[in-house]
């Protein structure tokens, strides 16, 4: 199967499931939403414990798609733990994905991927 067809196999199971999602800022939410994704919560610069709360209060399973850079790790960390902590179940498999099977690294960027990675159709 091509990349950009698992990724789209991925997304689908997202929308179908209806997990919410977590992100870090409004661009990577706008990049979700062009995919269909529409359960999206975003960090926004709020503290971590109001969103983490927000989380609790909203659904038990969720997805947490920080980007796949340094400083995205560490808040990937604290969060999972958090909500792990408070009862959430947290989807791992899509973020895993992107992070060993493609060059993705910023969730902003996920819709411009896809683009290009798409095979040409003639």
């Amino acid at each position: 199967m091509r990349e950009s067809e698992e990724i789209q196999e991925q997304i689908e199971k997202i929308i179908e499931q209806g997990k919410l999602v977590l992100v870090e800022g409004i661009k990577d939410k706008r990049a979700l939403e062009q995919l269909g994704i529409i359960r999206i919560v975003t960090l926004r610069r709020r503290a971590i414990y109001k969103v983490v709360e927000d989380i609790v209060n909203k659904t038990k399973d969720c997805i947490i798609l920080t980007d796949l850079d340094k400083e995205g790790k560490k808040l990937y960390k604290t969060i999972n733990s958090e909500l792990s902590q408070r009862g959430v179940r947290v989807d791992k498999h899509f973020r895993n994905f992107l992070f060993k099977k493609t060059k993705l690294r910023q969730i902003e960027g996920i819709a411009n991927y896809i683009e290009r990675i798409k095979p040409f159709i003639f």
